[in-house]
């Protein structure tokens, strides 16, 4: 008798995958992951907001702090990837960008290039799409602050906190290391060699990025679950000397490496193989657009229905030795103020 005996179906590729591959046993969990009255929340790229439709129409709580007031029902709309999520943050694409909007929302980060100035308008490098810049400093400071108070009451407040993760390449602040969601000059702003530089983070600095979004997070919202997935969108382009294959290669082996040792390593945080099921050797070639890069729109209405059938009947709970950081039991404003200290 040895181990593979024993083992079950999903063990065996010839049995899990090769033959009635069904997603849903892909993650496999015990208990409620989201209840029915849990506030949920997410952060990512732009596959990610492709999931938040689904959300609500399967009947879940998803959460906006940020809605565009009634005054404005005649303006154009705010350019889409500020909509798309809880708060109008736009596309987070790596771990230290999550890690850095939480420390920003908290008051104790404060990036050294914190706008741009261009063509008369100040422009949030941290939001560089924006339709309708500030167009002064005091109208720019009002902004930000407003928003950073609502990205605030999304860390505070959500029961389950979704983040999908995009990217290992960045281009940071030479002053700080401040993480830009996109190269300076391509969507706004300058592009400045000695003010800017690339970055592509290891499997080590994305762990610790991850590791200290968690326990920050929970020293201000002790009871909050996390679920990691990652983004089936290849690199529209890449900084390195490499292929874009190769590069968008490395981007999500990285990427789901670190995500998998934060999972084992805290409790009521977890991992959804939504790139695995849309990209795997599994997967029909109709998930992907002729180009190959978008998920077709067929196709992640069928993802995201799968990925909700797991929230609402499965748990996130791990066995693994990890316990919630000090501030549990405390109201969110004094686990604020504990934390700020840090």
């Amino acid at each position: 008798m040895h181990p593979y005996q024993t083992a079950p179906a999903i063990a065996f590729w010839s049995r899990a995958v090769s033959k009635g591959f069904d997603p849903r046993q892909a993650c496999s969990r015990d208990g409620p992951m989201v209840r029915a009255t849990d506030l949920l929340a997410s952060v990512g790229s732009c596959f990610a907001a492709n999931l938040v439709p689904y959300l609500g129409r399967a009947g879940l709580r998803y959460w906006r702090v940020e809605p565009p007031h009634p005054a404005l029902a005649d303006t154009p709309a705010e350019n889409p990837g500020y909509a798309n999520f809880s708060a109008a943050y736009g596309n987070v694409y790596t771990a230290r960008q999550l890690l850095e909007l939480l420390r920003r929302a908290l008051g104790y980060l404060r990036p050294a290039e914190d706008r741009w100035y261009c063509d008369g308008s100040v422009i949030d490098p941290y939001r560089p799409g924006l339709r309708y810049p500030a167009s002064g400093d005091a109208e720019f400071d009002l902004l930000t602050a407003q928003h950073l108070r609502a990205v605030r009451e999304v860390f505070l407040q959500a029961a389950v906190f979704i983040f999908t993760l995009g990217l290992t390449e960045a281009w940071v602040s030479a002053v700080d290391g401040a993480v830009f969601p996109a190269c300076p000059g391509t969507v706004a702003g300058r592009f400045d060699e000695r003010r800017h530089r690339f970055v592509n983070f290891s499997v080590a600095e994305v762990a610790a990025d991850l590791d200290a979004f968690v326990a920050e997070l929970r020293r201000v919202n002790p009871t909050v679950r996390l679920i990691f997935t990652a983004s089936a969108a290849p690199l529209v382009a890449t900084a390195t000397d490499g292929h874009v294959l190769a590069a968008t290669v490395y981007s999500r082996s990285v990427l789901w490496v670190a995500a998998e040792e934060i999972c084992q390593r805290h409790i009521d945080v977890s991992y959804f193989p939504a790139h695995e099921i849309v990209s795997g050797p599994q997967a029909p070639e109709a998930f992907y657009a002729a180009h190959r890069r978008n998920v077709t729109s067929a196709r992640c209405a069928d993802r995201h229905g799968r990925l909700l059938s797991r929230l609402r009947d499965r748990s996130i709970s791990r066995c693994g030795s990890g316990a919630y950081p000090s501030g549990v039991g405390r109201s969110s404003d004094v686990a604020v103020a504990d934390h700020c200290r840090h």
